[in-house]
């Protein structure tokens, strides 16, 4: 086994992991008009691009957790971010759309080994509170990726839109030669278990017939589908209702962002100083009174940059807070099968996103208004789920 970096180093290696992602969904968003352009194509026809990768994405979460548990966490990443790498080239030479389609989900088939693994890994490195702290961290990093992801699609647009799928590639490729250089290995040989179709969906009857485990993971994925919403109909968003430019994406991703930051920041300092029932309620009231806010900003005032966003950022504040407390909790309903458990995790995040880019968005995008409601709808469905959960109620 290598020797073990320090914690935080080990966050940011991992978070590069998580990060590849929002990488693959956020950094082309700028791109939309100009691939319009130079595929004919329509606006949807566009957005079922988010669909072709994030479909794939979420089916695929299923098997990454089990392959990890069976062939080991760094020969998992080896595979997955192998592929990711040429799928990103696939799409910076395709000449259509249906081109784009295909090798966006192969993208979406290879991308999530990095993101399930990772979160695995944090909990088969680190227990207790030191666990959440690097959780936090882990996601605080991660939640940069967003932010900075439209404005690297910006600059890249001005070289060209191919140039935004070689910056995938080369991103890819680098966490993937840093996970190998520096990630010990966490699944050693004797803890290994056979990969098995039997076996796969023997693993998954136990998790998803784990009442607690389902509270809590589509409390989690509710949550975040709640702002990933914002994100999927940014294009729409900002440009045609907001008036901003294809080079201004940064107005909404790093106030979200920052927003994220903060909150994964305060998880981490609440870690092992307060009840995380506590922790978890106080998140929920404020995700509530952002989305009474964000309602009210749209039905009430006219649209405006500041005025539609602002909610959206504040509300990223609560939904950070509880990730990090709801992610390891699901994580540690299975510690014997714990990549399978992040697949699982992850799958439920993922479907929710799929179906919002697929039904849910093209719907509630005619106004600033269908997207605050979208929000409000989601984090309603996470909050009756987390409320039937131990963790609700454990002082």
């Amino acid at each position: 086994m290598k020797n073990q970096p320090s914690p935080l180093f080990l966050s940011v290696v991992l978070a590069s992991l998580a990060a590849l992602a929002p990488f693959a969904i956020d950094t082309y968003l700028p791109a939309f008009t100009v691939l319009e352009n130079d595929f004919q194509a329509t606006s949807l026809q566009l957005q079922q691009s988010l669909t072709f990768y994030l479909l794939p994405y979420a089916l695929m979460t299923l098997w990454h957790g089990a392959i990890s548990d069976s062939i080991g966490r760094i020969a998992a990443i080896k595979w997955g971010l192998g592929v990711f790498v040429i799928a990103s080239i696939g799409c910076a030479f395709a000449t259509n759309i249906e081109t784009l389609w295909f090798f966006r989900a192969l993208q979406g088939l290879s991308g999530g080994a990095g993101n399930v693994v990772a979160r695995a890994m944090v909990r088969d490195l680190f227990s207790g509170p030191q666990a959440q702290r690097v959780m936090a961290t882990v996601q605080m990093l991660f939640g940069i990726a967003p932010a900075i992801a439209p404005i690297i699609g910006g600059l890249l647009l001005g070289i060209h839109w191919q140039a935004i799928f070689i910056f995938l590639a080369l991103y890819s490729g680098v966490s993937l030669l840093a996970a190998m250089r520096y990630l010990p290995e966490t699944m050693p040989a004797g803890k290994r278990v056979p990969l098995s179709a039997k076996q796969v969906i023997k693993d998954y009857r136990i998790i998803f017939g784990d009442k607690e485990f389902n509270y809590v993971v589509f409390a989690l994925g509710a949550n975040f589908a709640g702002f990933f919403v914002y994100v999927l109909a940014s294009p729409v968003f900002l440009v045609k209702h907001l008036g901003l430019g294809d080079h201004q994406f940064g107005w909404m991703f790093i106030p979200t962002v920052c927003g994220m930051v903060l909150g994964s920041y305060m998880a981490k300092r609440a870690a092992g100083k307060y009840a995380q029932s506590k922790v978890i309620k106080a998140a929920y009231w404020w995700m509530f009174l952002m989305v009474i806010l964000n309602l009210l900003v749209c039905f009430m005032l006219p649209t405006d940059p500041v005025y539609n966003i602002a909610p959206v950022a504040l509300f990223n504040i609560g939904m950070a807070l509880a990730m990090p407390i709801l992610s390891l909790a699901a994580l540690d309903r299975h510690p014997k099968i714990r990549g399978t458990a992040a697949s699982g995790q992850a799958f439920i995040q993922m479907l929710l996103s799929t179906v919002s880019a697929g039904l849910i968005v093209p719907l509630v995008w005619y106004a600033p208004s269908g997207l605050a409601i979208a929000m409000a709808c989601y984090l309603l469905i996470g909050w009756l789920m987390i409320r039937k959960s131990k963790l609700w109620s454990t002082q």
